[in-house]
């Protein structure tokens, strides 16, 4: 096969895979998801071929693809990286979901923790587009190094070799989290703008748990009346968007929050069901609360719903 006809060949099969991830994953809301997977080359960022896959099937056993072909790639499966440190190139439809459910558009500013090798940096960046901003941090400098060149196409992006949990990326609307950790650093709390969002795996010792979306209110309109609780800088509304399991987010770790949280998950009707939880708060909760604290981790805890 020649070069243009082996460049169709994968822009179908690109445009295919976005298709499909708006079913599989699914993607309810915000279309331009669709659009952005299938302008973003995955293949750039996977390192050389041919590469392993990893289906979404257990055992997860590595298959090498049938050839150098970057189409194998437009599945919904894992890629590996790094196999020795455990380290892939994430489900698709995972972070299309993940996506969809925070209200990223045109112009918005994003942090995200744990660019990897950049893929899901570009998906981002064009999300947000020229006008907007994502500022994307990672601790591995080798990683971030091949991030840094890999991004090159897109100018809104920033690449920061550094730890996340203390970067400062200035205001943001979004911060997205890629690894599993215990509690949010209070960074990422205290950068996000009035309605901001964020999207944090919160996972036990064994890389499992849910993903916590917490929004902080937006400014009141004038003249409306708003709750006391709302007004507090320390309280932001908390749902769970789904099960995950990832990979640990470095210094995000606590080892006993980490096992309250597995019990407070194995607790759960049929060992996993709905997280019964409506509010995150900044800080220890107080006597007056703890028949109201669903999980706590260092510097937060998470309020159970009413009537849970």
């Amino acid at each position: 096969m020649d070069e243009e006809a082996e460049k169709a060949v994968i822009a179908a099969a690109r445009r295919w895979y976005a298709e499909d991830l708006r079913l599989r994953a699914p993607i309810r809301r915000r279309f331009a998801i669709v659009e952005a997977f299938a302008a973003v080359p995955r293949e750039r960022f996977l390192g050389d071929p041919p590469w392993r896959i990893i289906p979404d099937v257990l055992p997860r056993m590595p298959v090498a693809a049938p050839d150098q072909s970057a189409r194998w790639v437009y599945h919904d499966v894992l890629v590996a990286i790094d196999p020795a440190k455990n380290l892939n190139n994430g489900m698709p439809s995972l972070w299309a979901r993940i996506f969809d459910h925070l209200s990223l558009r045109p112009g918005s500013r994003v942090l995200q923790v744990g660019a990897g090798t950049g893929y899901y940096t570009a998906v981002l960046a064009e999300i947000v587009g020229t006008g907007g901003r994502v500022t994307a941090v990672e601790i591995d400098d080798e990683l971030a190094s091949r991030a840094c060149a890999n991004l090159a196409p897109w100018p809104q992006v920033e690449v920061v070799a550094g730890d996340g949990r203390t970067h400062d990326p200035g205001e943001v609307d979004t911060v997205i989290v890629c690894a599993g950790a215990t509690h949010p650093a209070p960074r990422w709390l205290d950068r996000l703008a009035p309605g901001g969002e964020l999207m944090l795996p919160l996972t036990n010792g064994d890389w499992w748990g849910f993903l916590l979306r917490a929004t902080r209110p937006p400014d009141p309109e004038p003249g409306l009346i708003v709750l006391p609780h709302a007004r507090s800088a320390n309280w932001f509304e908390a749902i769970s968007i789904g099960r995950v399991g990832i990979f640990p987010c470095a210094g995000g770790r606590d080892e006993a929050a980490a096992e309250r949280l597995r019990l407070a998950l194995e607790a759960l009707p049929g060992g996993f069901g709905e997280i019964p939880i409506e509010a995150l708060h900044r800080g220890d909760p107080d006597a007056d609360a703890m028949d109201r604290v669903w999980y706590h981790g260092p510097g937060f805890w998470l309020e159970r719903k009413m009537g849970e």
